[in-house]
């Protein structure tokens, strides 16, 4: 049951960012927003946010490299919710749509 819930939520990604979030996923990064990018999206190029620590994000970085995918760049950041900073979290935007 629990597996065809977590397809169901994947199933419902933009397509251009699925499988970068299918990978992390898979390997124990906590992602929570992702998009293709392009016109009409929220980011201009294919980008995935994700939850954790100083080395979730070279976890992450690491996973996508070893895979030979094109990354353009791996932040580190705070968003501001009701004019407070919160998190840091982790942020890989990619060169190109994984489809």
């Amino acid at each position: 049951m629990a597996s065809r819930r977590r397809r169901a939520w994947l199933d419902d990604l933009d397509p251009g960012v699925r499988p970068y979030v299918e990978l992390l996923v898979d390997n124990g990064i906590h992602t929570y927003e992702s998009c293709e990018g392009g016109d009409g999206h929220c980011h201009a190029e294919p980008t995935v946010r994700f939850f954790g620590k100083m080395d979730d994000g070279m976890k992450a970085l690491g996973l996508v490299i070893e895979r030979d995918l094109l990354v353009r760049a791996l932040h580190r950041l705070w968003t501001v919710v009701d004019r407070e900073p919160t998190g840091p979290d982790w942020e890989l935007v990619f060169w190109k749509k994984a489809v």
